[in-house]
């Protein structure tokens, strides 16, 4: 009894042991900045591209029509003497109806763009892990932190362009 005692005891020692020195063996660590590699990409500056060409000719109407409102407004001001009440009135009218319309356009056409940049981001984010994951493993590296969020790390850790340059020719931006 006593035996089994001594050497369950003497196992847990070398295990412990085992353990001590596998913790304090080096460990290998790489750095991304995830947000710079992603922006990097291929992919995300065809998305960009495509975002602009889908979405410019509404940023070219809210640019026209914030124009328009900055225009109604100077005349509202420079013909305040000028103008009767009922001018006035009608000129304010005008210039708070495109004001609305213009807040409402804004607001439609930020959330449409949010909406297709979240798409994007969700679709490439998954993506993108699978290669950081995999030019891990072929650096032999232990683990990879994002180094945007680092005080500091050491310029021959970090593997942004390895993995950029992974990931544009795991997945080639579509024309």
């Amino acid at each position: 009894m006593m035996s089994i005692r001594w050497s369950r005891l003497a196992a847990l020692a070398v295990l412990a042991l085992g353990a001590t020195m596998t913790l304090s063996a080096q460990l290998k660590v790489g750095t991304v900045n995830l947000q710079k590699a992603l922006q990097d990409t291929a992919e995300i500056k065809q998305a960009e591209a495509d975002l602009k060409a889908k979405f410019g000719p509404r940023q070219e109407e809210l640019a026209n029509l914030e124009k328009e409102i900055t225009k109604l407004t100077q005349e509202a001001e420079a013909n305040q003497q000028k103008y009767n009440e009922q001018t006035m009135g009608e000129l304010t009218a005008r210039i708070q109806t495109r004001q609305r319309q213009y807040q409402r356009n804004s607001e439609a056409l930020q959330d449409a763009v949010n909406r297709e940049r979240q798409d994007i981001l969700q679709r490439v984010g998954q993506r993108f892990q699978e290669v950081v994951r995999k030019v891990a493993e072929e650096k032999g590296l232990d683990f990879v932190v994002d180094g945007a969020n680092m005080l500091y790390a050491k310029p021959a850790l970090d593997i942004s362009v390895d993995v950029t340059a992974a990931y544009d020719k795991a997945y080639p931006a579509k024309k």
